[in-house]
């Protein structure tokens, strides 16, 4: 069963305008084109198809919405770095998380998705900076950790660690085999526990 049984899509937005109810908590996920972003979110939920997997980068073209539960959601933003997106794509994909991370009050927290075999790379530390500038934590997911041996997988980890330093937390992960999806799902319940719900939020008073 589902740690979120009701895990449902609430809304798609291409402009801030569209962004929705801003009540609540939400953790937002940010993650190059195609670095498993989707799949690690559908793990992390237990919902095979709740995000849009694709073999096709830069599938994720709009700001997604999930709701938790009520109160509590999930974000799944624009995959950035995919060189055949036209430039005017790009460029409107940077300006809507800018504006995301710019207004959204609600935001908790952020999980940055990096394919572990690629490594950390200047797009995701813009992500990073968004985050610092609003004070919110940072969890740094390795993807696809499964394609890696035990070595190799445990000396990229140390290398991310030792890049991030004290600006964001990180760990090992894998959509496929399931690895650290507790860990990953326990740090999102931390990031989300972190702004309590307020009278109005919860419906009560």
């Amino acid at each position: 069963m589902s740690h979120y049984p009701r895990a449902k899509f609430l809304i798609s937005a291409d402009a801030p305008t569209g962004f929705g109810d801003d009540s609540g908590a939400e953790v937002a996920f940010a993650g190059r084109s195609n670095s498993g972003k989707s799949s690690a979110i559908n793990a992390i939920v237990q919902r095979r198809d709740l995000a849009r997997t694709s073999k096709t980068p830069g599938r994720t073209q709009l700001v997604n919405f999930f709701e938790l539960e009520p109160g509590r959601r999930i974000v799944d933003l624009p995959g950035y770095g995919y060189a055949q997106v036209p430039p005017a794509m790009r460029a409107h994909w940077g300006r809507l998380m800018e504006a995301y991370f710019a207004v959204r009050e609600s935001l908790a927290g952020l999980f940055i998705i990096v394919d572990s075999r690629r490594g950390f790379a200047e797009s995701d530390n813009v992500m990073l900076e968004f985050a610092a500038a609003r004070g919110r934590p940072v969890h740094v997911l390795l993807s696809k950790a499964d394609k890696l041996g035990r070595n190799e997988a445990r000396e990229a980890l140390k290398k991310t660690r030792a890049l991030l330093m004290d600006r964001a937390t990180a760990q090992l992960f894998s959509a496929v085999t399931g690895a650290e999806v507790d860990a990953a799902r326990g740090s999102l319940d931390a990031m989300l526990a972190r702004r309590p719900l307020r009278p109005a939020d919860s419906g009560a008073g």
